[in-house]
């Protein structure tokens, strides 16, 4: 099976069309290298896939006939990625909320009126 084919069968890309686009960047390797979609994939392989920022380490046990249900993907792969790479997610979600505050920043619409209004009861004093 075609590692594109693959890799949407076991739910980590949302469609064949997103999975083929992560291999063309270079984000799927197998075995330590960077593979086309075409590539075939066989049990004992060792996928190394960067998606939303996450190193995620796969090993293949099996290959589907078709796309799996979400409770039967284990049977197909095991998930070695380290927990390390899902808190390092964690982290930055909180960094980015300490970055900018709501509320701050640009003034809204709403914000804007009210800043005009209390300009126009200052010029009529």
């Amino acid at each position: 099976m075609r590692i594109d084919k693959y890799l949407w069968c076991v739910r980590y890309f949302k469609t064949r069309n997103i999975a083929t686009t992560a291999c063309k960047k270079g984000h799927i390797k197998i075995n330590g290298q960077v593979v086309k979609p075409s590539r075939e994939v066989y049990p004992t392989d060792k996928i190394e896939l960067r998606k939303n920022q996450i190193n995620y380490t796969v090993s293949v046990l099996d290959i589907p006939l078709n796309r799996v249900g979400a409770k039967l993907v284990d049977i197909y792969r095991v998930d070695t990625t380290p927990k390390s790479a899902f808190e390092s997610q964690e982290l930055l979600k909180f960094a980015k909320d300490y970055y900018r505050k709501k509320g701050t920043g640009r003034p809204t619409k709403k914000d804007r009126r009210a800043i005009d209004d209390v300009y126009k009861e200052n010029e009529e004093e």
